[in-house]
C-alpha cells in the first residue's frame, strides 16, 4: 500500500516545485503578505500548496489533507500533511535554500514522505518500514561517535518569545562539543540532512507540524532517532525536536535537559526511537 502513496507524495511535492520556480526571485511586493510581525507568505506558496492539493486529491480523494497556508480538511486519521514552502524568508529574500514537503499520516504517525528541493535536484523520500532514499539510492544516518567533533544543524525564529533564552543556553551549552553548527532556514531540509548523514543531528524549538512531518519519517527508516528536549514522545505537540544518530541524538538529549525546558507532558504518534 505505502508505494503508491510513497508516489502520491513524490509527485505532489514536484507539482509544487514546479510553481515555486516559477516565482523563485521574480516575486514583486504586493506577491508577499506579512501574517503576523516577521512571518511572511507569498503567492508562491499558495499556489504551490493549491497545486499540491490537486495532484493528492486526483490520487487519493477520500484522505484528508492539513497544509500551511489553506488548514485542516477531511479525515484527520488519514491525510496528508504540507509544507508547500519550507524556507518562505529565505524564498523571498532569493536565498537558494528552500524546499517543499509532503508526508501521508495515519493513526500510528508518519506513512510516506517527500521533501523536494527543485533548486538543487535533491530528491529524499521514505515508506513506512521501507527505508529512506536520496535520489533513488538507499540513504542512512551518519555514523559520527558522539557529540564532540560532531556536525549539527538548528534553527531559531522570533516566535519562541520568552523561551528564546532557553535555545541560547542550550546552543552554550552544545557550540564548544561540535565542529560547526549551521542555522540555515528551512528545518525540513535540516532533517532530510540528518536523514542522509549530512548532519549529524538538528535540534530545535517550536516547529509546527508540517515542518517536522516529512522529515521524522525520513530520518526514522534511516536508522536515526527522534525525541522532544526531554527525550520522550511529546514532540509532536510541543515542537520541540531532537534527531539524528543515535548516539549523537542521546547525547544532544542530555545535553539540552541541562537548559531547563520542560517539554509537553503527552505521547507522541509514533516510537521516539
Amino acid at each position: 500500500m505505502s508505494e503508491a502513496q510513497r508516489k502520491a507524495c513524490i509527485a505532489g511535492a514536484k507539482a509544487g516545485g514546479r510553481v515555486l520556480m516559477r516565482h523563485f526571485r521574480h516575486l514583486t511586493p504586493g506577491q508577499i503578505e506579512e501574517k503576523t510581525t516577521h512571518d511572511f507568505v507569498s503567492d508562491a506558496d499558495r499556489e504551490a500548496e493549491r497545486a499540491i492539493r490537486a495532484e493528492l486529491a486526483h490520487r487519493f480523494p477520500a484522505y484528508g489533507f492539513l497544509g500551511e497556508e489553506g488548514g485542516a480538511h477531511g479525515d484527520p486519521s488519514l491525510r496528508w500533511i504540507v509544507d508547500p514552502l519550507d524556507g518562505t524568508l529565505n524564498f523571498i529574500q532569493g536565498v537558494p535554500h528552500w524546499c517543499v514537503s509532503v508526508a501521508l499520516w495515519d493513526e500510528q504517525g508518519p506513512q510516506a514522505a517527500c521533501i523536494w528541493d527543485p533548486l538543487k535536484n535533491d530528491l529524499f523520500d521514505a515508506a513506512r518500514g521501507k527505508g529512506a532514499r536520496w535520489n533513488g539510492h538507499p540513504m542512512a544516518i551518519s555514523t559520527q561517535r558522539g557529540l564532540e567533533g560532531a556536525f549539527l544543524a538548528t534553527g531559531f525564529a522570533f516566535q519562541l518569545g520568552e523561551r528564546f533564552p532557553i535555545w541560547q543556553r542550550a546552543l552554550e551549552r552544545i557550540w564548544p562539543r561540535a565542529k560547526g553548527i549551521r542555522r540555515a532556514g528551512s528545518a525540513a531540509l535540516d532533517l532530510a540532512y540528518t536523514a542522509c548523514g549530512i548532519y549529524d543531528g538538528f535540534f530545535e524549538l517550536g516547529l509546527k507540524k508540517w515542518d517536522m512531518a516529512a522529515g521524522i519519517l525520513l530520518v526514522h527508516e534511516a536508522g536515526g532517532h527522534v525525541s522532544d528536549w526531554q527525550g520522550g514522545g511529546a514532540w509532536w505537540e510541543s515542537g520541540d525536536l531532537v534527531a539524528g544518530n543515535p548516539t549523537v541524538q542521546q547525547e544532544l538529549v542530555r545535553t539540552l535537559r541541562a537548559a531547563g525546558l520542560v517539554s509537553v507532558k503527552k505521547p507522541g504518534p509514533s516510537p521516539s526511537g
